[in-house]
């Protein structure tokens, strides 16, 4: 019972995140940058400034579907955010390009987490069959579920990677922005709540991920 109270405040929270952060980036798109920058021109001359030469900067549709890829060497910025000379887009764009600086650099974390996505694409894709069909024939073979479980496990382990990896890159991009003066007294606090917003994202799936995975634990145990 305990647990299934954890997942829907989990999902409850998650929700509300999603809110706050979608309000917060309008809000702050409303607002300029003192730098005047671009998005784009502010990732360009990031990577600039970081001696990065081999990265790309491409614009893409959506909204919030801003990433950097490590294996074309892309950092992909939604429109507004690519065109945009607002907070919230000299925000965004700083933090993505934060993650190919990390790629550049080896930081630790995103050296795991990359490692770790051929295993993890994997347990995504067949996780769900495994413990629907390890619960359905838990008194048949017990084993498979412990196996789903396993393979669950593996994607609640590359959430909690991904935390050091975001929060660093948000860290590296305001750090950034302030000294290159893109940002100033007034607008860097706007800067730092977008980002903490969207931090909190991945902190709330994790802990739901976590919530999860010791939910299908408790079920195998109590079919010993």
């Amino acid at each position: 019972m305990s647990i299934w109270i954890i997942l829907i405040a989990v999902m409850v929270l998650s929700f509300i995140i999603q809110r706050v952060l979608q309000r917060k980036f309008n809000k702050y798109s409303e607002v300029p940058s003192p730098g005047g920058l671009t998005g784009a021109e502010v990732a360009r001359l990031m990577l600039e400034r970081n001696g990065i030469h081999d990265v790309e900067v491409i614009s893409i549709d959506g909204k919030l579907t801003d990433h950097y890829n490590p294996e074309d060497a892309t950092i992909n910025l939604s429109r507004d955010v690519y065109a945009g000379r607002s907070v919230a887009a000299c925000a965004v764009a700083a933090h993505e390009t934060g993650h190919a600086i990390q790629h550049a650099k080896g930081y630790g974390p995103l050296r795991l987490r990359t490692a770790l996505v051929p295993v993890v694409t994997f347990a995504n894709n067949t996780v769900q069959w495994v413990l629907l069909l390890g619960v359905i024939l838990i008194n048949l073979t017990p084993a498979l579920l412990w196996a789903g479980i396993a393979l669950f496990a593996m994607t609640t382990f590359f959430s909690f990677v991904t935390l050091p990896v975001e929060i660093n890159a948000s860290s590296r991009a305001v750090e950034w922005l302030t000294s290159e003066g893109v940002l100033d007294a007034q607008t860097r606090p706007m800067a730092v709540d977008a980002l903490k917003w969207a931090a909190y994202t991945y902190v709330i799936a994790a802990i739901g991920s976590l919530a999860t995975l010791l939910y299908y634990i408790a079920v195998a145990n109590s079919r010993r």
